[in-house]
C-alpha cells in the first residue's frame, strides 16, 4: 500500500489518478481518501489527483500523541504530501476539516497554491461567542462519543447528524456508503482529531486578519441546508478578497458526495480560470 513519511514521521497512505495540473483533495471528518470518488472519475480524465487519509485515519497512521493532531501538523501534511510526490503546485481543494485546513495552507504556503477550495466549511466558528463556545462544548462531547463509545455506535450516531438528513433523505444508497465508511474508520484516531483539532483550531473569525491578506483565488462551496456552515462561508466570500461563493440548494454538508455535479462542475471552472490567470478577471482593478 503507498504511503508517505509526514515530517514528523507519521505514515500517510495515498491514491492518484491521472496526469495533468495537479489536484490534492483533503477530506472532512467523517470521511477518508474513498469519499472523493466522485471528483477523482471526472478530474483524472484531465488533471492528476491526489486522495490521501489524513492522521488518525486508517489505513494511515493513527498517533497516540494528542500534540501530532494539531491543525499545524495537518496543515503541513498536505506539504509532505505534495513534496513526497514531487508536487510543486496545485489546486487544494477541501471539504469542512479539510476546507479549515486548505485555508491554512493557502495563508502558510501560497507560493504551493494554483487555487483553494474551501467546501462546507464553517463547523466550530460563528461571530457570536456564546455560540462558539456552545460548538466547543458539543465538539468535546463528540471526541468523547467516540473515545468511549467505539467506533461502530458512535459512527451510526454521527452519520445521522443534523447536517446529513439531506443527503441521507435524497440518497439513500449514497448515505449509506458513507455512513459504512464512517463505521470503517479509528474511535481513537476521531476522538484524538476532534478533541485537538477540532476542538483547538482557530475560528473563522479568528482567523480574519489572515484571510484579508489571502492571495490565492479561492472559491466557496456550501449547501443552502448546512446551517453550521452557511455563516461561515459567506464571512469568507466577504473578507477574502479573491473570494467567490456557491451556494448549492436543498443540498447539506456531505456537498461532494451529495451533489457531485455541482461541486465538478464549480472545480472545472475554478481549475480552467486559475490556470489561464483569469480568476479576478471580471473585477475592476
Amino acid at each position: 500500500m503507498p504511503h508517505i513519511a509526514s515530517h514528523d514521521g507519521t505514515r500517510l497512505y495515498y491514491e492518484e489518478a491521472g496526469s495533468g495540473t495537479p489536484i490534492v483533495f483533503v477530506h472532512e471528518y467523517a470521511a477518508d481518501y474513498r469519499t472523493w470518488e466522485p471528483q477523482l472519475r471526472y478530474f483524472a480524465r484531465s488533471h492528476r489527483c491526489v486522495t490521501y487519509s489524513q492522521r488518525g485515519y486508517p489505513p494511515s497512521d493513527i498517533p497516540d500523541e494528542p500534540d501530532k493532531y494539531l491543525q499545524d501538523k495537518f496543515r503541513d501534511d498536505v506539504i509532505a504530501v505534495m513534496d513526497a510526490l514531487k508536487i510543486d503546485k496545485a489546486h487544494v481543494v477541501g471539504h469542512s476539516m479539510g476546507a479549515y485546513t486548505a485555508l491554512h495552507v493557502g495563508i502558510r504556503y501560497p507560493q504551493r497554491c494554483l487555487s483553494v477550495t474551501a467546501a462546507g466549511c464553517g463547523w466550530g466558528s460563528a461571530p457570536d461567542v456564546a455560540k462558539r463556545e456552545a460548538m466547543k462544548a458539543l465538539a468535546a462531547e463528540t471526541g468523547k462519543m467516540f473515545a468511549q463509545e467505539g467506533i461502530v455506535s458512535a459512527a451510526a450516531k454521527y452519520a445521522d447528524a443534523p447536517m446529513r438528513q439531506a443527503f441521507k433523505h435524497k440518497d439513500p444508497r449514497g448515505w449509506s456508503e458513507f455512513a459504512r465508511m464512517l463505521a470503517e474508520h479509528s474511535a481513537e484516531g476521531h476522538a484524538h482529531t476532534m478533541l485537538n483539532l477540532q476542538l483547538k483550531r482557530p475560528t473563522l473569525w479568528e482567523m480574519e486578519t489572515e484571510l484579508r491578506q489571502f492571495s490565492v483565488p479561492l472559491l466557496v462551496i456550501v449547501g443552502d441546508e448546512d446551517d453550521l456552515c452557511l455563516d461561515g462561508s459567506v464571512f469568507l466570500k466577504r473578507t477574502v478578497p479573491t473570494a467567490a461563493l456557491l451556494v448549492v440548494p436543498h443540498a447539506g454538508h456531505t456537498i461532494n458526495s451529495e451533489e457531485p455535479a455541482a461541486v465538478n462542475a464549480a472545480l472545472a471552472e475554478l481549475f480552467a480560470a486559475a490556470e489561464a490567470g483569469r480568476w479576478l478577471a471580471h473585477k475592476p482593478a
